[in-house]
């Protein structure tokens, strides 16, 4: 028992457990009451906000347009989902019916698209801002993990949504971005570092497309990863994100 009290002292001693919990988790009427108030729900919106939050010049406001985008991707995206069928057979005369044939289709598909480019370009100067003032520091070290984690999310969620359209321009831009994951360290089949075990058959490009080449199977993963797997992941971290940001003193100014 010793020997594993010491390693957990140890653990929880470290730099990187302490940026990641903020008390133990022992079974104590305190760690109780820390645990209702530390309730991510009670945080996501805050009773106050400090002042330096309030000024552009600080934040750009890069992180809540980042979410506002998401959110205006969510909705068109639900829409979307009514006139878009997942298969080769149908997908891309769905979108030629969905911009000339349906009702405000084109105007939905431009919204969804635009707001996708504008997520990526707003979460790219969000994390420049974080990092320019020097606010992935202690002790927001753990959010700053996150908000890397969420930026690279967002550019998959980019990336997934290409192939929907199915038209030549998609079908290439995928195959050039499996190829280049199969050229990923470990996991990759012509990656360095990676197993004798790990082939084509079964690398990480196999996993993304379904079979070895861009086909429907790789359509219908694409659409399941961009329509419902990494947006759930998303919303999950970006909910932890917010109310890390509140745990750690609310929005970061320059420090």
């Amino acid at each position: 028992m010793a020997f594993w009290s010491t390693i957990r002292d140890r653990i929880t001693g470290t730099q990187v457990w302490k940026s990641m919990f903020r008390h133990d988790y022992r079974d104590t009427p305190r760690n109780r009451s820390l645990q209702v108030l530390n309730n991510v729900f009670f945080h996501l919106h805050p009773v106050r906000v400090a002042r330096s939050a309030a000024k552009v010049r600080f934040t750009w406001c890069m992180g809540g347009i980042t979410f506002l985008m998401f959110l205006v991707c969510t909705v068109t995206g639900v829409l979307l989902m009514f006139y878009y069928r997942p298969t080769a057979e149908y997908a891309y005369n769905d979108i030629k019916s969905l911009q000339f044939d349906v009702p405000f289709g084109m105007l939905l598909r431009n919204m969804h698209r635009w707001a996708a480019h504008g997520m990526v370009i707003a979460v790219w100067l969000h994390m420049l801002r974080v990092f320019m003032t020097g606010s992935y520091k202690k002790p927001r070290e753990f959010n700053w993990a996150v908000g890397v984690i969420l930026l690279v999310i967002t550019l998959f969620l980019s990336f997934t949504g290409y192939l929907l359209p199915w038209d030549q321009l998609a079908y290439w831009a995928v195959t050039v971005g499996t190829n280049m994951a199969k050229a990923h360290p470990g996991i990759g089949a012509e990656g360095p570092l990676t197993p004798q075990f790990i082939t084509s058959s079964n690398d990480v490009r196999f996993a993304l497309l379904g079979g070895t080449i861009v086909g429907p199977t790789a359509l219908l993963r694409f659409y399941v990863l961009h329509c419902i797997f990494v947006p759930l992941i998303a919303s999950v971290l970006m909910a932890v994100h917010f109310w890390r940001i509140r745990k750690d003193g609310g929005i970061s100014g320059p420090m």
